[in-house]
């Protein structure tokens, strides 16, 4: 760190302690929001760390091992020491404020990344130097790209021995073209990095102690230095025909031209620059903010639109300070120690203490109280938000991650995140059945907070489900029952959602007689069994009597009998499907007849002739779509070949990838998350919804009704 940057931290390190409580307002132009996007491990939270320590935030530096940095403030995250919420720092920089988005890098919670960038006007993409571009760096450039997003690409680690940063370059240009544009290059001496090359400049530096110090650029630089020099500049004579013809007739443009065409092809993502530094000795960090500054578009080059809700008309919002107060909910908080925030972002307007917001969604009006902002999760009150900004409100006790806030005056609606949908699930149960409610209250505010867990009550198989993007997300959300909310669930494998029906017709008669002294229980059916016309209804049921053999105030009854039996079948205790009942005989006693009889007459004739009408039992059939690049789709066909899949088709989709189109069965899905990123190294993406039933093989039908008779043998049939 040089001297003059050094004395700058102290000095804001005092502003900040002398002032702890609050933080300036900023104006649209001075505000800058970008997410720290890549890899796990890369390096997003040590930066913003360091960041975090130059701007006087904190007095040292944290480390992720030491459980000590500003965002990783979770438990869960000291704990397993990765990032798994993103994490907003505000950092007051040379009169601008940068909000610092940290995000996960693990896939599991991608969810936390897609909300982030809903917030965010751009991004760094951070890639370890030691390790290069790594899946995780495609899947940020691929989400920037979606979002279009202007980014920058920082390499970490530099420090370390091994990591090269021409190497990143050169991997990068490769896959992304040649707007890649490294705006510094590395000094190294015996093996160390001691300093840096500006390209805009040509100027070197060292970093001498706590001072940086101008020096020669080294003669092993100076062709990787006018290669880099060639292409800033023709990205500037782009910009404009007289930039042009300038530089086609051998003039030189000024570094205020430089620079000024250099923002515009960064906000217009025509060149994504590239830097490095390294985070934990903070070299390089204060020439990335600077450019962050100077490069990165504040909210005002940023479009936002929704619609008014009275006149039905899109309405441009564009982070204009000096139009009606709108806003949007793109991230929740629920702790049980600081209690529940809302993180906005102000569309257009001056959000200022105790204004009086609509809830679009909830169609709800009330006062919003005190604002703040988030530093980690340490709420700073704040009088006003501009334009743009990255704010809190607490106890709006209804509002929900997507909610639009704004005036009855002018109801904007903004449109929602695409959030990615959970399809890895588990099976719950409760370790102490008394929990059941406290578990069912702390599961609801984790889905308020994550909008990639899903809980589902699946009645007819009578278990709970958990929905999560992975296995590591699912033992996380486990872990933050039991350590926050003090509540101990266990998972378990879900059971298929099986289902069983007939192929035949049956014809059985059924007597229930009982005499137990007085009256005594009389009811007697002949009934017929076949598939129902509709393979999808639980049953039909008619009758056919005739003479009074059964007299009609008992058919609801035999009916009742029925409608009991199909909720669990005689074949593997699951629910029935398809099965068409006909009453056409039977007899009764004056005295003995009841609808009791009747009703238990019908459900040991059910049952009976069910099991003689040929019994299967039906499994759900997914319809998979699987996104993998083109190398992999023959390991990726084998699999879901082993899995009972039938492959429908392959279709070739951008960025060199294949869409593959299968049915699978239910139960193939179970380890798919896992086994996917593993054949693929994490590139594979699946999503699945339900098509339809079909017969189980005989074999799967075997070992289920196995197993139903061997719980029925231990007498343990509660599932």
């Amino acid at each position: 760190m040089c001297g003059d940057a050094e004395k700058s931290r102290k000095y804001r390190i005092k502003m900040y302690q002398e002032d702890y409580s609050n933080m300036n307002v900023y104006t649209t132009d001075k505000i800058r929001n970008v997410v720290l996007l890549g890899h796990g491990g890369a390096g997003k939270t040590s930066l913003a760390e360091s960041f975090a320590y130059l701007s006087g935030i904190t007095s040292r530096l944290g480390r992720v091992p030491d459980k000590n940095t500003v965002s990783d403030y979770d438990k869960e995250e000291q704990k397993r020491q990765f990032s798994i919420n993103t994490s907003v720092i505000p950092i007051e920089w040379e009169g601008y404020k940068i909000n610092i988005f940290d995000t996960p890098g693990y896939f599991d919670f991608v969810g936390e990344v897609e909300e982030a960038i809903s917030a965010a006007g751009a991004a760094i993409i951070v890639v370890n130097g030691k390790a290069g571009l790594e899946v995780g760096t495609e899947k940020a450039w691929e989400l920037c790209e979606k979002y279009k997003l202007p980014r920058f690409v920082y390499v970490s680690n530099m420090d370390v021995d091994d990591a090269s940063f021409r190497q990143v370059v050169e991997d990068m240009t490769a896959k992304y073209g040649k707007k890649m544009a490294p705006f510094h290059l590395p000094i190294r001496k015996d093996e160390k990095f001691v300093g840096y090359i500006n390209v805009i400049t040509e100027q070197g530096n060292l970093w001498e102690g706590k001072d940086v110090v101008p020096c020669e650029v080294p003669d092993y630089s100076k062709d990787n230095l006018q290669i880099c020099k060639d292409t800033l500049m023709e990205a500037v004579a782009e910009t404009s025909e007289e930039f042009m013809d300038r530089y086609f007739g051998g003039e030189t443009f000024s570094e205020a031209e430089i620079r000024a065409a250099l923002r515009t092809n960064v906000c217009d993502c025509n060149i994504f620059p590239m830097t490095m530094g390294s985070n934990t000795l903070c070299q390089g960090m204060y020439t990335l903010l600077d450019d962050i500054i100077k490069y990165i578009p504040s909210p005002e080059d940023r479009k936002i639109a929704g619609i008014n809700q009275k006149t039905n008309e899109i309405y441009n919002a564009d982070y204009d300070f000096s139009k009606a107060k709108s806003a949007f909910i793109w991230k929740t908080m629920v702790d049980p120690f600081i209690g529940k925030y809302s993180l906005i972002k102000v569309a257009s307007g001056v959000l200022k203490t105790d204004d009086l917001l609509y809830n679009i969604d909830k169609d709800l009006e009330a006062k919003i109280g005190k604002l703040y902002v988030m530093q980690g999760n340490k709420p700073i009150e704040v009088p006003e938000l501009h334009a743009g900004d990255i704010g809190a409100l607490a106890k709006l006790g209804s509002a929900r991650t997507g909610d639009s806030l704004a005036t009855k005056a002018t109801p904007i609606k903004f449109g929602k995140a695409d959030i990615s949908t959970p399809y890895t699930y588990m099976r719950y149960k409760p370790k102490n059945k008394a929990d059941v409610d406290k578990i069912s209250q702390a599961l609801q505010k984790i889905t308020h907070e994550d909008l990639t867990v899903k809980t589902v009550n699946d009645s007819e198989n009578r278990q709970l489900l958990l929905y999560g993007m992975g296995d590591m997300h699912l033992d996380v959300v486990v872990s933050r029952l039991t350590n926050e909310y003090k509540v101990d669930v266990e998972l378990v494998q879900p059971k298929i959602a099986y289902k069983e029906t007939i192929k035949k017709t049956s014809d059985v008669e059924y007597k229930y007689k009982k005499q137990s002294g007085g009256h005594g229980q009389y009811g007697h059916v002949k009934m017929r069994f076949s598939p129902a016309s509709d393979p999808e209804v639980p049953y039909e049921f008619e009758q056919e009597v005739v003479g009074g053999a059964v007299p009609k105030n008992f058919f609801p009854a035999v009916e009742k009998g029925i409608q009991d039996s199909v909720t669990r079948g005689p074949l593997a205790a699951y629910p029935v499907v398809g099965v068409k009942a006909v009453l056409y005989d039977g007899s009764y006693h004056a005295v003995d007849s009841s609808e009791m009889a009747f009703k238990t007459a019908a459900i040991g004739a059910f049952k009976d002739g069910f099991m003689k009408a040929g019994p299967v039992l039906l499994e759900p059939i997914m319809s998979l779509k699987v996104t993998v690049p083109d190398k992999y789709t023959g390991d990726v066909m084998g699999d879901l070949n082993k899995r009972r899949g039938r492959v429908l088709g392959m279709n070739p989709t951008q960025g060199g990838k294949t869409v593959i189109e299968a049915d699978i069965p239910m139960s193939g899905l179970f380890g798919y998350c896992t086994d996917l990123r593993s054949m693929t190294g994490g590139r594979g993406e699946y999503a699945y919804e339900f098509a339809r039933y079909e017969q189980t093989p005989s074999d799967i039908q075997e070992k289920e009704v196995a197993a139903r008779a061997a719980k029925v043998a231990e007498n343990n049939i509660e599932e």
